[in-house]
């Protein structure tokens, strides 16, 4: 099941209420389905929850009923729904605010949408007919496809009203209306109605922000290894050269005791050799002294 199959199905188990709110998620629907215009209606979905809740929420917003709709005991595959009464079409028609002679689909009825609530229902009947959000396991993506360019750029401005500016493309003859920050599609999600969706969205950023701190810190950690590995080689070499010469001896004592303690510990750091001395001194002190060694070895 896919995570835009869980979060339509989060969605459908909200209640249909009041009717204003019922009204605007119809609109969306309406503008983003397969087909609207003053001679039909056709919405088309394959999610038996979404396929259950539509009859009520259009008997609900409008009054009325599917003069098509898929079989009771339909089990998979594509479920239709179809309007085309020119009385119910008429009706529909006039409650969203167009007149009858317009193409019902070139604009955005902002009017419907000035309650904060039935902007969010909007936009849930917008994700519910032409939205989809990919797992973000993968990756951030969510986006709202409609094949009317008007209705696409007015969602883009309520969006942006909304406080979730998003962006735009072209493709196939569809027009996108798209997000791919995880916190925009946090808040869409949220503000729709599917804040279990938007908590998914959230742990599997904080999964990968943590596997990726880890990560640096894993590659930081090595590399410091490897130049501290690649520095402990090089004082025992230069230990080596200096004691091959008859030089290493003819140092002041403590450069001679430090000469002793890295040649007999060449597997500790800085900080574990320094406590090695008796008593301890610093690591700064340290590295000082086999820096001193190694300068001496390249003198020779």
């Amino acid at each position: 099941m896919s995570f835009s199959y869980e979060t339509k199905n989060e969605l459908c188990r909200l209640p249909v209420q009041r009717l204003c709110c019922a009204r605007a998620e119809a609109y969306g629907i309406l503008l983003y389905c397969s087909t609207f215009h003053p001679g039909e209606v056709r919405v088309v979905t394959e999610n038996p929850n979404f396929a259950a809740r539509l009859p009520r929420l259009f008997h609900r917003a409008f009054g009325l009923r599917f003069d098509r709709q898929p079989e009771p005991e339909q089990q998979e595959g594509k479920r239709v729904f179809q309007l085309t009464d020119g009385k119910k079409l008429d009706h529909i028609i006039n409650l969203l605010g167009y007149d009858p002679r317009q193409n019902p689909v070139l604009h955005i009825n902002f009017g419907m949408l000035e309650e904060e609530c039935c902007r969010a229902s909007f936009l849930r009947g917008v994700f519910f007919a032409g939205g989809s959000v990919t797992d973000p396991a993968k990756r951030y993506h969510l986006e709202l496809t409609t094949c009317h360019m008007q209705v696409s750029r007015e969602l883009d401005v309520l969006l942006r009203e909304c406080g979730y500016p998003p962006k735009s493309v072209s493709r196939n003859g569809s027009f996108v209306t798209y997000f791919k920050q995880s916190d925009q599609i946090e808040d869409f999600l949220t503000l729709i109605g599917a804040p279990v969706a938007a908590m998914n969205v959230m742990t599997a950023k904080m999964e990968k922000d943590l596997r990726n701190s880890v990560n640096r810190r894993l590659n930081c950690d090595s590399a410091n290894l490897g130049k501290a590995v690649g520095a402990a080689q090089e004082q025992l070499e230069a230990i080596r050269r200096l004691d091959a010469a008859g030089l290493l001896e003819k140092q002041p004592e403590k450069l001679r005791q430090t000469a002793d303690l890295r040649t007999a510990n060449p597997e500790l750091t800085l900080s574990e050799l320094a406590e090695e001395f008796d008593p301890p001194i610093t690591k700064s002190c340290l590295n000082h002294r086999l820096r001193k060694l190694v300068d001496l070895a390249k003198n020779l």
